[in-house]
């Protein structure tokens, strides 16, 4: 195996998953891999913190919705709440969704039709999160997600409508976390994504599709999209965000080889 191509890191919250969650996080920084975690409210800051692993990225809200009044200053309200949280984790980006999702991945308010209203409102809370984050000197990113498998009803999930939101509202504190397992299920053509947005990108995720498990698993060439990513002069954070197909450890390797060279 050659050296990795990416600041590589995986999700806390689907590997390893006979283990308590600090443990988990204590086995992957010490398998040279930062960590992502999901909602913090129900985690041990404390604990985590003790474990001395670097976190490259958590959610970055509790609840909130980016296209109406009401929960676009939930979605402001708790997204302040977490900024201590990550600065206490040093954990660089708070991640967020178009909005907030429930039991299973599915939308706290699901969505049926966007509205040219809904842009101009998403635009404007997400102008109002990239104040915050110029202000408190951190980066939140704005996910993609499916509509097809993961996540039916969440509005402005595909990528083409994260990278015009955050292109609109044009400022460094606001980027993209590009999920390329949920932009294959919605958009693919992966290798041109990348090319085409990789100046807005602040973090990849991946997983294969279908199953959402480690890369080598399913239709996508990881190594050929890894290739192409490297060429564009990225040198950020790949995260990986998947179930391991079977044992965690061949997962977690396969996954840093398709992400070396």
């Amino acid at each position: 195996m050659g050296e990795p191509m990416f600041d590589l890191a995986v999700c806390s919250e689907m590997v390893f998953l006979d283990l308590p969650i600090e443990e988990r996080i204590r086995r992957l920084d010490e398998l040279g891999f930062k960590v992502e975690i999901w909602d913090w409210t129900v985690k041990d800051i404390a604990a985590l913190k003790e474990t001395g692993a670097k976190f490259s990225s958590m959610t970055g809200y509790i609840r909130g919705t980016l296209a109406d009044d009401i929960g676009g200053d939930a979605l402001l309200q708790t997204a302040e709440q977490s900024i201590p949280v990550a600065q206490q984790l040093e954990c660089p980006r708070l991640n967020l969704h178009g909005t907030g999702l429930g039991e299973g991945g599915i939308p706290v308010q699901p969505t049926e039709v966007v509205t040219g209203a809904m842009w101009l409102k998403a635009q404007d809370t997400l102008g109002r999160i990239a104040e915050l984050g110029e202000r408190e000197g951190v980066t939140f990113c704005l996910e993609n997600l499916n509509l097809a498998v993961d996540h039916p009803g969440v509005p402005f999930a595909r990528a083409e409508d994260t990278i015009a939101l955050v292109l609109a509202v044009d400022s460094p504190a606001l980027r993209l976390n590009l999920d390329l397992y949920h932009a294959q299920i919605g958009e693919g053509n992966l290798i041109e994504l990348v090319r085409s947005c990789v100046d807005l990108i602040g973090e990849v995720q991946v997983a294969d599709v279908p199953g959402r498990c480690e890369p080598g698993t399913g239709e996508i060439n990881y190594p050929a999209v890894a290739a192409a990513l490297y060429e564009t002069g990225y040198r950020g954070t790949v995260a990986m965000e998947a179930w391991a197909s079977g044992d965690t450890l061949v997962a977690l390797d396969r996954f840093r080889t398709a992400f070396s060279r």
